[in-house]
């Protein structure tokens, strides 16, 4: 099963993000698991000083801007 976590403090970006990454883990076919981390200091823990960002099993995969559908899906298979 795959982990992922926006991080993110809850923008509109933020929340475009996590949409696309379930719509690209749907589309899929993967099992997952999505968190949202919105605490700074866990954020700031990733080394991830802009958001929103992608983490993918323990992984920052993007962070500060908001990737298309398929690059998604090349960045959590």
């Amino acid at each position: 099963m795959k982990k992922f976590e926006i991080l993110g403090t809850g923008c509109p970006k933020c929340n475009m993000l996590q949409n696309l990454t379930e719509q690209a883990a749907k589309e899929l076919g993967l099992q997952y698991e999505l968190k949202k981390v919105t605490d700074i200091k866990q954020i700031m823990n990733y080394g991830v000083m802009i958001t929103p960002a992608l983490v993918v099993d323990g992984q920052v995969k993007v962070a500060g801007k908001v990737p298309t559908l398929d690059e998604i899906k090349k960045l959590i298979q």
